[in-house]
């Protein structure tokens, strides 16, 4: 990555933190977060990956709450990837898009179905999936 991007983390016990990460990589065991509103000299805090339902990469920390994420798809748009259904063992639903799912792997990246939601792209942590099915 280049740049500190903008990101929800969510946990497997719920919790969120909002802030930037600049060292995230799919690969690693952790990553560091400046939280959303610290002060330049506040410290980075340390997530370790495995504690995580997913990694939220959002266009802004509001969002709109009125709005209802779609689930499905338009019809002739052209799309990079699998379209799949993501459930967490908590039973949230995702729809979208991979390029790069695989079982063995500890988590893939998944672009929302929808095009005006709030998440630019997510980062699902396998551990935290009860159930993927491709569309």
């Amino acid at each position: 990555m280049t740049g500190p991007a903008k990101i929800v983390v969510r946990y497997q016990n719920g919790s969120m933190l909002k802030g930037y990460a600049q060292d995230f990589s799919p690969g690693a065991q952790y990553f560091h977060v400046k939280a959303e509103g610290a002060k330049t000299s506040a410290p980075l805090m340390r997530v370790i990956m495995q504690e995580l339902k997913a990694v939220f990469f959002v266009r802004d920390f509001v969002g709109n709450g009125s709005y209802t994420e779609g689930k499905s798809f338009v019809a002739g748009k052209p799309l990079s990837g699998r379209k799949v259904e993501v459930t967490f063992q908590d039973g949230e639903l995702l729809v979208g898009t991979t390029t790069g799912y695989d079982s063995t792997r500890p988590g893939f990246f998944l672009f929302p179905a929808d095009d005006r939601s709030n998440n630019v792209r997510m980062y699902v942590v396998a551990k935290a999936v009860k159930g993927v099915r491709f569309l």
